[in-house]
């Protein structure tokens, strides 16, 4: 039976997480986004919260006490603060989330104790392409076998941290199968473009990449000969997501239900009219009932089932919820919801990425 009741360890790890929000990213997230810059004592505060070296397994130096709800929670929380910082903290998930599911014994061996540091290890993952109707499950960049090598073509978009990376998970079409492989910085083929311009997470730095007959050795594949379950992997970013999503959501509600609060015009708060009560409880109804849907995927899998159906449901309602209460939260605000002065807008334009940020997070 379903249990979100929040036990002791879930509960001391969220509170932590809250302080972290409060009281260093939201003093810090505008200038960062204007800036496109983040204070490095930020990062390394979030890093520390070990939310990546305790899922690992205790035989690579981790805890081994990995939960997808609890990962679920703990993003929620961090994304109330700020998406691109939470971006920040968490692009390594990137690289060890799929290792951790889908590696060979070596692989886990070779690449599992880098995240273990009290530094994040400079590794990135790679699958956003730059196409129209971007599709995860039908990649434009191939893998092609030859002899004792993969050759790889193709182009990525949106990398975060391509330009500090030492390695990068490029995710490829095999066969008619998305599949990933080790790529190193610096093999010949490989080349790291100019910073990406982005509308929102400005303050998470990405860039294009493009692989031209790029060689890596069969080892490279992610998973050995028998490769990767694809889906498992997608399912782990797109709750990762779901959950940021609902982060970002509650902070625009939140905010908005604030605003209204004290807003006075003819003598009384805004929040007293009809069309603004009835906004504010929509927009209540929307974060609440997204989340439920990201607890519940992250529990079935925590419980080995499959979520793919789960989550694309998720998935589809969750896109247009953060969307949608970002733009009520706007419309709360008025005239002043336009202005940059005000979070509101920042929240709008980071909602319009999640349609397309596939890979960016992962739990």
């Amino acid at each position: 039976m379903l249990n979100f009741q929040l036990n002791e360890e879930q509960q001391m790890l969220t509170d932590a997480i809250k302080r972290l929000a409060s009281e260093r990213m939201r003093k810090v997230f505008r200038d960062a986004e204007e800036e496109e810059k983040i204070p490095q004592s930020v990062i390394d505060a979030g890093w520390e919260m070990g939310l990546l070296p305790t899922a690992v397994p205790e035989e690579f130096g981790g805890l081994g006490e990995y939960s997808v709800v609890t990962q679920a929670m703990a993003v929620e929380e961090l994304a109330f603060g700020d998406l691109a910082i939470t971006a920040n903290i968490l692009y390594p998930n990137n690289v060890a989330i799929p290792v951790m599911v889908a590696g060979t014994d070596a692989q886990k061996e070779a690449h599992l104790p880098l995240f273990m540091e009290a530094k994040q290890p400079n590794v990135t993952a790679a699958l956003t392409e730059p196409i129209i109707q971007f599709d995860p499950r039908g990649l434009k960049t191939t893998a092609v076998l030859d002899g004792d090598h993969y050759i790889i073509n193709g182009n990525k978009s949106v990398v975060p941290m391509a330009e500090t990376a030492e390695t990068i998970l490029v995710y490829a079409n095999e066969d008619g199968k998305t599949q990933a492989y080790f790529v190193p910085v610096g093999v010949e083929g490989l080349t790291i473009g100019a910073k990406d311009k982005l509308m929102g997470v400005r303050a998470l730095p990405t860039n294009q990449i493009s692989l031209e007959n790029v060689r890596i050795p069969v080892e490279n594949k992610l998973g050995g000969d028998a490769g990767i379950d694809f889906n498992l992997i997608l399912n782990h970013s797109r709750i990762a997501l779901g959950a940021a999503a609902v982060g970002v959501a509650r902070a625009g509600y939140e905010y908005a239900v604030e605003y209204a609060k004290q807003r006075i015009q003819f003598d009384e708060p805004i929040a007293h009219r009809q069309s603004i009560a009835f906004m504010l409880a929509e927009m209540s109804m929307d974060v609440d009932g997204a989340r439920m849907l990201v607890w519940e995927a992250a529990w079935k899998m925590d419980n080995g089932e499959d979520v793919t159906q789960d989550v694309a449901v998720m998935k589809h309602f969750i896109d247009d919820m953060v969307m949608r209460v970002a733009d009520q939260a706007l419309q709360v605000l008025g005239g002043y919801g336009y202005i940059r002065e005000y979070p509101v807008e920042l929240w709008f334009r980071n909602a319009r990425g999640f349609a397309t940020f596939d890979g960016l997070l992962t739990i």
